[in-house]
């Protein structure tokens, strides 16, 4: 038998179900392959699930990923994997994870590690073949949970339990933990709203309360993404009840300024919110009548192209294009000059924002789901053949002139009103 200390947890409820579900991984993914090639590639080398996975089997969740733990570093893994033609890539390499991709699914198999040396913002690790000091690394013990293929666990920290009472608890000392990484202060946050059951622990708030200042080092990047696990959350209607944490995703996000009013909406119109992404509920926390989305976009280098689509929204209800009024003409000239996905925007952020149910709304919006973006029905080629007009300037007049009518009759155009503009 490898040399891999179990804790099995014989008269914990719940378990055979576990491995039950941990077995049907098997069966719904390529995983099985991983766990082969791994654990047959010497009589010392171990594969286990670890952290999201089982924490999520463990409450009852959805499994939409899969992270794997080995006792191989990741050379040995990228060596392994490329003889046994399964495709990866060094996904993170510095800090010992590769990602293997087989049928369309990624795996991503971490190397056990041990910390050097922490500053708050990065980790020097050394990769190690101690489970035990694997686990102790880690920031909280329900994210520090291994399993084999077979369901067996490994859970030096009990982290099964914690999940079972609602607990979010921090592995050892919870003021070295965030001093360690200050981004696990959003992270408590955020695992608190998912699995916990109780209230926040004095101690834990009065640390917190203690080491805000150390986000400050944290790059925008990994604020930015530990604000969308959060925000895609499906307890955030949970934040109306607990001042705490959303006071302190306002000191840390300050230009969250309708948080609580989105909070409200939530509860309302649940069923909603599962169809809307991280970026939509984002703008609808942010875009007022002041230049606050014009800052956060600065601050958080938001790409160009979700740039684009946050400036919809703002500029039509801040009536800088004009419109503002949802009739379906404007909505038309939004479809054609922006994008469907602007359309949609608009659409729901106005339903979030109004109290009560709107059918019109709604109707709009099943409308606009289906409705495919016009195209002008005159080119160029028309118009150089029928009316004899030279490639040039001209014809990229004309064209537009074209077009402007199209749009301001409601994209239709009639073949009279086609000769009237070129005719002059």
């Amino acid at each position: 038998m490898k040399n891999f200390f179990y804790k099995i947890f014989s008269n914990s409820k719940n378990l055979y179900s576990f491995q039950n579900n941990i077995k049907n991984l098997s069966l719904t993914t390529p995983v099985k392959k991983i766990f082969d090639v791994i654990n047959s590639h010497s009589s010392e080398s171990e594969i286990r699930y670890v952290g999201g996975c089982l924490r999520k089997i463990l409450n009852n969740e959805k499994v939409d990923d899969i992270d794997l733990a080995t006792n191989l570093n990741p050379i040995e893994v990228s060596e392994i994997l490329k003889k046994n033609n399964i495709n990866f890539y060094e996904s993170g390499i510095e800090h010992g994870t590769i990602t293997a991709i087989i049928d369309d699914h990624k795996f991503e198999i971490t190397s056990l590690r041990e910390d050097i040396f922490t500053d708050g913002r990065h980790a020097k690790v050394k990769f190690s073949k101690d489970w035990k000091k694997d686990a102790a690394r880690r920031d909280f013990t329900i994210n520090s949970i291994y399993a084999d293929l077979d369901g067996n666990l490994f859970d030096p920290h009990n982290g099964k339990k914690d999940i079972e009472k609602g607990q979010v608890n921090f592995i050892g000392n919870p003021e070295k933990r965030i001093k360690e990484d200050y981004l696990r202060i959003l992270r408590y946050l955020r695992f608190f709203l998912n699995y916990s059951k109780q209230d926040h622990k004095e101690e834990i708030i009065k640390v917190i309360k203690i080491n805000l200042s150390g986000i400050s080092i944290i790059s925008k990047e990994r604020l930015l993404d530990e604000l969308k696990k959060l925000l895609k959350s499906n307890k955030l209607d949970k934040l109306s009840k607990d001042k705490f944490s959303i006071d302190l995703i306002l000191l840390i996000f300050p230009e969250l300024k309708n948080i609580k009013s989105v909070i409200n909406s939530i509860k309302v119109k649940k069923d909603l919110f599962a169809d809307l992404d991280f970026l939509f509920i984002l703008f609808l926390m942010i875009i007022d009548e002041t230049d606050n989305l014009e800052y956060f976009l600065y601050k958080y280098n938001i790409s160009k192209k979700d740039q684009r689509r946050a400036y919809a929204i703002n500029n039509f209800y801040n009536e800088k294009n004009g419109l503002k009024t949802l009739s379906e003409a404007n909505l038309n000239k939004v479809l054609y000059y922006d994008s469907k996905q602007a359309v949609l925007d608009i659409l729901y952020f106005k339903i979030i924002k109004t109290k009560k149910a709107d059918k019109k709304l709604l109707s709009l919006l099943k409308l606009y789901k289906n409705k495919v973006r016009p195209s002008l029905p005159v080119g160029a080629g028309l118009l150089m053949t029928k009316y004899k007009i030279p490639e040039g300037r001209q014809l990229g007049s004309i064209l537009k002139l074209i077009e402007e009518e199209w749009v301001r009759n409601n994209f239709e155009i009639s073949e009279k009103q086609i000769d009237n503009i070129v005719k002059g």
